[in-house]
């Protein structure tokens, strides 16, 4: 299976996967902690990950717990849509800030003894390295260097530069120093080693996505769907001003799918032929993708842009922009367009929604190119790494 970054930046990874007997043995008790857990309302791709990594290892055999921030869901509970919440233990730590300071003392009285601790650095770190007395593992999605700006501006700058500085020494610092990292692309790991972290401590372990399943009907009619939270750096402002200049052009319907703090705003400022669909189930989310022509993305920065890859396996292409993450979970001219500027974003619109064979020549190469990406090869790559991480532990 090709990797899509150097391999020095993860040999351990490729030849464990490939050599199944050359693996070390695997941790029995996993904890992750995590900012959220999957039941969360402000959930994202950060929070599935953590979930298909946890019901994965769950399922091969693990004691696996996430140990997060509330609200948090049960064993046994039911998440929205009547959906069963995974085998795995979950654990609140306390409210959605709170929990950073609550982490340490909350692991002791309610989880306890375990083999590896896998913190997920999600901007704020937990520092876990220097309290946890045993093996960790740092999962990280994206360094968010420039995004502590755009989420703290004005007078909240000097928030900003604190937030900044605690995330790059946190992980490229003496909080890290021993530990491996795992990064969720190739951009991530250039980004840590941008910061300091050195190479051979960085392993790529990629995001997968499920078995496709039949695939809905097309729209008959232009239909452009935008996914994600509904947060600053996914910059739906910019995408409103893009349709302004797009519609005219196209005609049809722009679908904004998800909830977050800016969306007030955001149906403020939209125009005709926008719908704002919030929150959706994951069935009406891959009936959108199905139905849509093509995928919008217009993010600032990405982890990897777990749903272009879900829109990919339903053979609909993406643009986005020429950002870190998106850059590889889009392979430009082949399964979508990266767009250097608005103008070229709103000009790739353009072209491709009046090009239906291009669209459809686009979409089954990146259908073909998600079929490589799939949540069974991540748990496994992932596995790996975590043995590896026990093994090369030194009190």
């Amino acid at each position: 299976m090709p990797q899509h970054v150097p391999s020095s930046l993860h040999p351990p990874v490729a030849r464990m996967a490939q050599h199944p007997s050359a693996l070390p043995p695997p941790p029995r008790r996993v904890v992750f902690l995590a900012h959220r857990d999957l039941h969360n309302p402000a959930a994202g791709g950060s929070e599935l990950l953590v979930d298909k990594l946890a019901d994965g290892l769950t399922r091969l055999g693990h004691q696996v717990t996430l140990l997060c921030g509330g609200p948090a869901s049960s064993l046994g509970s039911a998440r929205a849509g009547g959906a069963p919440v995974r085998d795995y233990r979950v654990v609140s730590a306390g409210g959605e800030f709170g929990h950073y300071l609550r982490a340490r003392s909350a692991f002791a009285r309610q989880v306890g003894e375990t083999d590896l601790l896998v913190e997920v650095c999600d901007g704020m770190p937990y520092l876990a390295p220097l309290w946890h007395r045993g093996p960790t593992l740092c999962l990280v999605n994206h360094v968010h260097t420039d995004l502590w700006k755009m989420r703290f501006g004005g007078p909240l700058a000097p928030a900003a530069r604190i937030g900044r500085r605690l995330e790059h020494w946190a992980l490229a610092g003496a909080a890290q120093h021993r530990g491996l990292l795992v990064a969720v692309s190739p951009s991530t790991a250039h980004a840590l080693r941008a910061i300091g972290v050195q190479r051979d401590r960085i392993r790529v372990v990629h995001n997968g996505v499920e078995e496709p399943g039949p695939r809905a009907e097309r729209s008959p009619e232009p239909l452009f769907v935008a996914v994600g939270r509904l947060v600053e750096y996914k910059r739906i402002d910019l995408l409103l001003r893009l349709w302004e200049r797009v519609r005219p052009v196209t005609g049809g319907r722009l679908v904004i799918v998800g909830d977050g703090p800016e969306r007030e705003r955001l149906e403020q400022l939209a125009g005709p032929g926008v719908e704002f669909a919030g929150h959706v189930s994951e069935a009406e989310k891959h009936r959108l993708l199905c139905a849509a022509w093509l995928l919008l993305h217009p993010s600032a920065v990405e982890g990897w842009g777990l749903v272009v890859t879900e829109a990919a396996a339903r053979e609909t292409p993406s643009i986005a922009f020429d950002v870190p993450g998106l850059r590889d979970s889009v392979v430009d001219g082949e399964t979508g367009v990266l767009a250097a500027g608005e103008s070229s974003f709103a000009a790739a619109w353009c072209t491709l929604a009046l090009s239906g064979h291009r669209r459809e020549l686009m979409g089954k190469a990146a259908r073909d190119r998600a079929a490589r990406y799939r949540w069974d090869r991540t748990v496994r790559q992932f596995r790996a790494v975590a043995a590896e991480a026990v093994r090369g532990w030194v009190p």
